[in-house]
């Protein structure tokens, strides 16, 4: 992403006989590789406890609460993520079944970026069961291993 950025800036301002002046389609492949790279990662971040997370209210609360609060924000995350997982599916398989295209500077099928959806808000389904699992396992109390201050 980086070298298509470079090349799309030195292009345009840089003249260089028998290439363009700039790469038309570099904003949108950018967009494309940034909407990715996020959504690959985000299982990866939960699992190693990276996403953003602000506790400072279940550190003062009392540790049965703390854990019981933990399990419910993993229950609403569980359904958050199995209900985009839901519709991500019937939105990439309709944009399939349809033949719909995205058009800009390149024409692509809209399935191409609608797919990824489905597929990391499944990953991210089953890391919030793995994540439930663990606090169940774990001493009563809000989770130590997700903390971003000591």
């Amino acid at each position: 992403m980086m070298l298509i950025m470079v090349g799309d800036v030195a292009l345009r301002n840089i003249p260089v006989p028998g290439l363009p002046r700039g790469l038309s389609w570099s904003n949108e492949i950018s967009e494309l590789m940034l909407y990715l790279l996020t959504m690959c990662v985000a299982p990866w971040l939960l699992r190693q406890g990276q996403h953003i997370r602000v506790d400072i209210l279940l550190q003062a609360i009392p540790k049965h609460l703390a854990w019981l609060l933990e399990w419910v924000g993993d229950a609403i995350g569980l359904v958050c993520c199995l209900v985009i997982t839901y519709y991500g599916a019937q939105a990439a398989w309709a944009s399939y079944a349809q033949g719909a295209v995205t058009i800009k500077t390149l024409v692509t099928p809209e399935w191409w970026s609608l797919a990824p959806l489905p597929i990391v808000f499944a990953l991210l389904s089953v890391e919030m069961v793995f994540r439930m699992a663990r606090l169940w396992a774990s001493e009563r109390g809000p989770r130590h291993d997700a903390v971003s201050a000591a």
